[in-house]
């Protein structure tokens, strides 16, 4: 492969203001595009140049198997690094929850809690209309029927989810998954355990294999001893995993630019488009072609995604952490899902995250919600200080409205999309990765895409 087309050399074949050749033609005189995608051809197994947008998790993954498949590849990310909701997460591999996120149970928060700023679920009072439309769609599949559908999309990918990450440690990725081992899911009142229990049989019996052991507090508290007595009922979850998602990424990166690839970081591409043959990539370095592009952009990806016909509504749900001294760090992950917080030891530091904030992903972090993950994880946590907190960070979470990832090929055969996971991007992202570089190289796309196809 030639480095004719590498993002730090600028195209100069195409001007942005030229009308291209075949389907894509200007909108506008300010040099906006505008796609008619419906004749394209399609297009046979590509082996060229891909560029992947966004370098978070899923992007970071797409760009490494594709590597593994012999294809070159160029990241172009707007920000830095796992900028976007892969930095500061909880970091869990947790098959036995990687569930739809609308589900019956939501709805009982009501309007009234979501629109209060302590709840765990929030939605500030907002006119944007964009917003009301995501949480009709949402509301509409918060339903049994509609979980259940959602779960057995989830469940191939999620018996495979943890063997990528094996193989990527094959592969030459220096960064360890720690085993969860326990993975504590704890309640403060045993009638409160009975939705998961409930939610753990349903997973049995449409056949996801799962380990789990039903705990008093007192029993929680011996694996735990950072658990107060506020814990009266807890499940322990088997065969889980957990990352430090800064060191992850950062090693991951790192082979990624060790097989050739070349990351620019604070490069926001504007505009992808189809000529009929190839993919052009726009961004403050000009134009540049490929012959096929991923957009891997989260929150943002309608921005990208929309003119290749990816309608999924996709919202922000913006999550907060921050690190806190712990006294005895626990061995493994501890939930408070009805407080929806979640606690990860990483290195020397305890990891506090939560909140569920359905807010424009570019504002700023708001103080009222981290202090709101304080209020709900102090009673149930000893031996740590709650008020010196390090790393505090938020990020935005793409869900979309019936809880499924976006993954597969666009109206345009060469674009593909490659996002929507909600709180599950670290623990899915190198499944996906692995499955998407499929579909680009052979062009068949896998059968566990299928429920996720970008185009529904």
């Amino acid at each position: 492969m030639n480095d004719t087309h590498r993002p730090d050399d600028t195209d100069q074949s195409l001007a942005p203001d030229q009308q291209l050749v075949g389907a894509a033609e200007p909108a506008e005189p300010g040099g906006r595009w505008r796609c008619s995608l419906e004749e394209l051809p399609p297009a046979p197994g590509r082996t060229g140049r891909v560029a992947v947008v966004g370098a978070g998790m899923v992007g970071l993954a797409t760009a490494w198997f594709l590597q593994q498949r012999g294809v070159d590849v160029d990241v172009l990310e707007r920000n830095e690094i796992a900028a976007g909701s892969s930095w500061g997460n909880a970091g869990w591999l947790a098959p036995a929850l990687t569930t739809p996120l609308p589900e019956p149970a939501v709805l009982r928060y009501g309007m009234r809690a979501a629109l209060d700023p302590a709840s765990p679920v929030y939605v500030p009072i907002s006119l944007e209309a964009s917003l009301w439309r995501f949480l009709a769609g949402f509301a509409r599949n918060c339903t049994t029927h509609r979980w259940r559908r959602g779960m057995a999309a989830y469940r191939g990918v999620n018996r495979q989810a943890l063997d990528a990450f094996d193989e990527l440690a094959a592969g030459g990725v220096e960064a360890p998954t720690q085993p969860a081992d326990p993975f504590l899911v704890c309640f403060s009142h045993a009638d409160e355990r009975a939705r998961l229990l409930e939610e753990l049989g349903e997973l049995e019996r449409i056949g996801q294999k799962l380990g789990f052991d039903v705990l008093t507090g007192e029993q929680a508290r011996e694996r735990a001893p950072i658990l107060t007595e506020h814990v009266a009922a807890a499940v322990q979850l088997h065969d889980q995993r957990f990352i430090d998602p800064p060191r992850y990424l950062a090693a991951l990166a790192d082979a990624v630019r060790g097989r050739g690839a070349v990351i620019s970081e604070n490069t926001r591409v504007s505009d992808v488009f189809d000529d009929g043959q190839q993919v052009w990539v726009r961004s403050r370095t000009g134009m540049h072609r490929y012959d096929a592009a991923v957009i891997a952009t989260g929150a943002w990806l309608p921005e990208l995604g929309y003119r290749f016909g990816v309608r999924v509504p996709v919202q922000a749900g913006r999550g907060y952490s921050f690190t806190v001294a712990a006294e005895r760090l626990p061995d493994g992950p501890v939930y408070l899902p009805v407080q929806r917080v979640a606690c990860t030891p990483l290195g020397e530091r305890l990891r506090i995250a939560g909140m569920m904030e359905f807010r424009d992903p570019d504002e700023p972090l708001d103080q009222r919600r981290v202090q709101a993950i304080v209020n709900a994880a102090r009673p149930f946590l000893r031996g740590v200080d709650l008020d010196e907190r390090q790393d505090e960070w938020v990020g935005s979470r793409p869900c979309t409205t019936d809880g499924l990832p976006l993954v597969g090929p666009t109206s345009s055969p060469r674009v593909f999309a490659a996002g929507g996971h909600g709180m599950w991007g670290i623990g899915l992202g190198p499944l996906t990765g692995r499955l998407l570089a499929d579909a680009i190289v052979t062009g068949n796309v896998p059968y566990d895409l299928q429920p996720f196809r970008p185009i529904r």
